[in-house]
């Protein structure tokens, strides 16, 4: 990898469902290491592998196309096909084939589409599947030996496929009380909680995923100045690298939440964001500002830019390229989609699909 290319270590958003001249041309000129489609990327079958496939074509290095690909309402590509079950429905069956089964569908849909990441599984805890803080729905199990079991099934599955995986929200977003995406959480967990709980979890998976977002949540006894885990060297470096031996890859969650715009400026964040030891900066819905954001990079420590390049570049060698697709072969992996949502849902219930708002609906109280 050519070590001037500093958009390597953006991961942005895509405005639309097509690339208009101006976005491509600021793809073209700022190369970034990766792009995360959304809702508003997604049309149809053939649009959706068209804008990948385009994606692919302005690119100089083999990008990242990733996506939250979870099940339920936090399902992208529900827009186009049918919704797969959620991790907690699928807990609730306690079979945990059916999680295998989710996981090994997951990977043959994103491979088709030409995605190579997906950005799960959720490795929180749920301390209260009720609780207001974005993980309603999320969460594969209530004990540690129940997220363990059940996220490496889906995990190991998917990456079967082909489809790299990342593990959230470290370093556990489970006890959060507030949903980051409008402000910034403080967690008041102490580190012997976290250690035989949350970190419990993460530690089984420092060898079995390929990357790691960090949230934005400030925990106090990991960091005692006000910092969202995302912008912690105490958290990112020290904790995750060193003293729990992640060597994949480490990435911001979204730069553009609540949490971190709040309380930052954009150069503020990309320099505590790499100083902190992220390899990726996550820009989902400010993508004009990708721009500037390489212009940040550009003036941060050589010794921190070569460390992130040189993560980027080892993630990227084990990607694996998209299948050939067909509309003939999506429907035939939606259709078992859609078996395996009567599977855990029952026939009544796999009807009635997750409200957008991420309000419960009778599907949700299974």
């Amino acid at each position: 990898m050519k070590s001037d290319l500093l958009g390597q270590l953006i991961l942005t958003g895509v405005s639309g469902q097509r690339l208009d001249p101006g976005t491509e041309k600021l793809f073209r000129k700022i190369q970034p290491g990766g792009y995360i489609l959304f809702a508003r990327n997604i049309e149809s079958a053939s649009q959706l592998r068209k804008l990948i496939d385009d994606l692919r074509d302005l690119s100089e290095v083999e990008p990242i196309i990733t996506i939250d690909q979870e099940g339920g309402r936090v399902s992208r590509l529900r827009l186009i096909g049918n919704e797969p079950p959620n991790a907690q429905q699928l807990r609730g069956r306690g079979d945990v084939d059916l999680i295998r089964r989710h996981g090994d569908i997951t990977g043959r849909l994103l491979r088709l589409f030409g995605f190579n990441l997906d950005l799960c599984p959720v490795l929180d805890i749920s301390f209260d599947d009720d609780a207001d803080n974005s993980l309603r729905g999320r969460c594969y199990g209530k004990t540690v030996e129940q997220v363990v079991g059940n996220a490496g099934a889906f995990n190991k599955a998917m990456r079967g496929q082909g489809i790299a995986s990342c593990g959230k929200h470290f370093p556990g977003y489970s006890a959060a009380t507030v949903d980051a995406h409008h402000e910034l959480p403080q967690i008041n967990r102490t580190r012997e909680e976290l250690d035989s709980e949350e970190l419990a979890v993460f530690h089984q998976f420092v060898d079995k995923i390929d990357s790691m977002m960090i949230c934005h949540g400030w925990y106090p006894c990991l960091e005692p100045k006000r910092t969202p885990a995302t912008l912690s060297r105490r958290v990112v470096t020290q904790l995750l690298r060193e003293e729990m031996g992640f060597h994949g890859l480490i990435m911001t969650d979204d730069l553009d939440m609540g949490a971190i715009l709040n309380e930052y400026g954009l150069d503020e964040t990309i320099r505590l964001a790499v100083a902190a030891g992220n390899d990726l900066a996550m820009i989902c819905h400010r993508i004009p500002e990708i721009e500037n954001v390489h212009r940040i990079l550009g003036k941060l420590p050589r010794t921190q830019i070569d460390r992130a390049l040189q993560n980027v570049s080892r993630f990227k060698k084990n990607l694996t390229p998209p299948d050939e697709f067909s509309e003939a072969a999506f429907r035939k992996i939606d259709n078992e989609i859609w078996d395996l949502r009567v599977a855990v849902l029952g026939e009544e219930y796999a009807a009635v699909r997750s409200p957008e708002d991420g309000k419960r609906s009778p599907v949700e109280m299974f």
